[in-house]
């Protein structure tokens, strides 16, 4: 009989470390501080243009869209193809899936783009960030959309 027809989970499941609140909270900001970094490098060039007004698309400026997508790309790329952001590597932090195998484009579209898209969207939402700190396997909602965990890399 095989493990998977036994039913027990894998030893690599066993094994993990779930990365907790504050350990999240401050690669979030390591984060953070890169895109509005990188967001200052791409958009500065913009304020020379249309003498220093905002340039408006419908409800939206072109900067504020542009800055949106760069937030959710870098979250989304780096995840992809490093399995962690640059925060995430500096504080030894890796996103994996819920069965341990390789992320998915989907999985990653709805926990990086959905997922945070609500927390961004929706004031209340905010305050979900907590189920990470009471959560067994310290999972915030966005985690659960995408079933995905973030461990701590031994």
């Amino acid at each position: 009989m095989t493990e998977e027809q036994m039913n027990y989970p894998s030893t690599s499941t066993i094994n993990k470390r779930y990365a907790g609140f504050w350990m999240r909270f401050w690669a979030y900001l390591v984060d953070l501080i890169i895109v509005f970094s990188i967001n200052g490098i791409l958009l500065v060039p913009l304020k020379f243009i249309n003498d220093g007004f905002s340039m408006e698309l419908g409800y939206w400026t072109i900067t504020g869209i542009i800055g949106s997508i760069v937030f959710y790309l870098y979250f989304l790329l780096m995840t992809k193809y490093f399995n962690q952001t640059l925060g995430k590597m500096i504080f030894g932090l890796r996103v994996i899936r819920e069965d341990s195998q390789s992320l998915r484009w989907s999985d990653l579209l709805f926990r990086e783009v959905v997922g945070r898209f609500i927390h961004r969207v929706f004031f209340i939402t905010v305050f979900l960030y907590l189920f990470v700190a009471f959560g067994a396997q310290k999972q915030g909602i966005h985690d659960m959309i995408g079933n995905t965990r973030v461990v701590i890399e031994e």
